[in-house]
């Protein structure tokens, strides 16, 4: 697939799973699948849920290590920054040493090229917060998060999955 046909595939992705309400609930529940499917498969990964005033759920499965939080924390700022995926943002600006343009004057400290977040929208309100996954290759960060929207929300994922990478 092209880059330009996973690029619509994650718009569609954003356009379509919104939220009717969400809350800590709402976010405990989709934390609380991503963990058990990461228990389940042995993910190496940091599951962080938060709209933009406040954490909402945080875990660490094993195999995480100390720099995933802040991966999270540089994908969640750029959710925060653009409303949209970090991966749709990895496939727009197509730079390889993860940072943004020097024009855009955003320090790597603070943001990363990494797929992984994806934005909380909420109908009626738009994108409130973030879901933000780190330890996998970013395609597969992305995949988890967008398999859990599917199942929260009772989307079909095989509509929206991206397909396996081209080696």
């Amino acid at each position: 697939m092209a880059v330009a046909d996973d690029i619509a595939l994650i718009k569609e992705q954003e356009a379509t799973l919104v939220f009717p309400v969400f809350d800590e609930s709402v976010a405990f529940k989709i934390g609380s699948a991503i963990r058990d499917r990461a228990l389940a498969e042995d993910l190496p990964i940091i599951v962080d849920i938060r709209t933009f005033d406040r954490p909402l759920f945080y875990a660490a499965m094993p195999g995480s290590n100390a720099s995933n939080p802040d991966w999270a924390r540089r994908k969640t700022n750029v959710v925060r920054r653009f409303l949209k995926s970090t991966y749709r943002m990895v496939l727009e600006q197509q730079r390889p040493d993860r940072s943004f343009k020097p024009g855009e004057g955003l320090d790597i400290s603070d943001y990363v090229l990494a797929g992984g977040g994806f934005p909380v929208t909420v109908k009626g309100a738009g994108v409130i917060g973030v879901i933000a996954v780190s330890g996998l290759p970013e395609r597969e960060d992305h995949s988890v998060v967008v398999d859990a929207l599917c199942s929260h929300l009772g989307v079909d994922g095989r509509e929206l999955a991206l397909p396996p990478e081209a080696k």
